[in-house]
């Protein structure tokens, strides 16, 4: 490539939290078994924050872009595609991004499109504005994550209840016009996916394939004491651990033989913000610097897809990011579904 060749770029990044906290102390007078250290120690978490029975990803995701606007050169106009990633959609039908981009304003020439993805979203909507910005079909483009899997949780089930915060992030991503840049900002991508874990992080009722019934709301126990139905959100922990240490350590080195370079080099880590405890063994085993892999969910908890935006923010804002920064980005879980790339940070 030369320096003529048209390259996508991160341009900025914010996020919306709902006003509703949930904080370890609140966790406890319902789970009196646990203290407020035994939590925090096992997830790393203080506070989460919840959307109010009536807020939705699209109101989060407004909120996300309306302070992306806000607060950088850019505007609704701009814009001429729009990317939502939740699996909480306002709506089985219509696309959460067509309502949105109404709400924002956006001009109806540009595209919109929902995709359904989890904790490795980020990264794969990241890919997805590079095909469509590097070939030409757009200028600017609009990613939000959104999540509110509170409202897929049952109160009794402090397994998962522990975990997940509501968020949405807003990340402009758009052309450079940096002549001195010769090389992607955004890339190289390393993707994968097995289905056959599909049922450790589910919602077993309310699609097609199980509809709400009667049955759906019958109240199950678990050998921990964990409370819900089938049309809550189940998690099976240690699978979903053993899936991660075995899959992130392979996406990342491939990642690393893909883009040329080694770990030294990285500047940053920015992993999905899963739990203090996954996180420590993922650094552990592939040997990263603590100071080189960044935290960030201790305030938010486990935002689903936008714990990698919500990370990039935070790293920026304590002063980890620099331009020209690389920075590894990492997402993997509900699916299975992971995602890793390399981008380097503007200025």
């Amino acid at each position: 490539m030369n320096s003529s060749a048209r390259f996508a770029t991160i341009k900025a990044v914010e996020f919306a939290l709902p006003k509703k906290i949930l904080t370890n102390e609140m966790l406890c007078a319902d789970f009196p078994a646990w203290s407020v250290e035994k939590i925090e120690e096992k997830t790393g978490i203080k506070v989460r924050h919840i959307a109010a029975d009536h807020e939705t990803v699209s109101d989060l995701g407004v909120l996300a872009a309306e302070k992306l606007f806000a607060n950088h050169p850019c505007s609704p106009d701009k814009i001429d595609f729009v990317l939502f990633c939740t699996q909480t959609p306002d709506y089985i039908l219509p696309s959460t991004a067509c309502l949105v981009q109404h709400r924002l304003g956006i001009p109806t020439t540009s595209g919109a499109l929902d995709f359904n993805l989890g904790c490795s979203g980020f990264v794969y909507g990241l890919g997805l504005a590079k095909g469509l910005i590097e070939t030409g079909q757009a200028e600017n483009v609009l990613l939000i994550t959104a999540e509110t899997y509170s409202k897929l949780i049952h109160p009794e089930d402090k397994s998962v209840r522990t975990l997940f915060g509501d968020a949405a992030a807003a990340t402009w991503i758009g052309s450079t016009d940096d002549r001195s840049v010769i090389a992607p900002m955004i890339g190289p991508f390393v993707y994968g996916s097995d289905g056959s874990g599909g049922e450790n992080l589910m919602v077993p009722h309310g699609g097609m394939r199980h509809p709400v019934t009667q049955d759906s709301c019958i109240l199950e126990t678990d050998d921990d004491d964990n409370k819900r139905t089938k049309k809550n959100l189940y998690m099976n922990g240690a699978e979903i651990f053993a899936f991660t240490l075995k899959s992130v350590p392979k996406a990342l080195r491939s990642l690393l033989e893909r883009a040329g370079l080694s770990m030294e080099e990285i500047d940053l880590f920015v992993f999905h913000q899963a739990n203090q405890f996954m996180l420590e063994h993922l650094r552990k085993k592939i040997k990263i610097n603590t100071e080189k892999f960044h935290i960030s969910f201790t305030e938010y908890g486990n935002t689903v897809s936008s714990t990698i935006p919500i990370g990039l923010w935070t790293a920026q804002q304590e002063g980890k990011l620099r331009h020209g920064s690389r920075v590894a980005l990492v997402g993997f879980g509900v699916g299975y579904s992971w995602a890793a790339t390399m981008i380097r940070w503007p200025s």
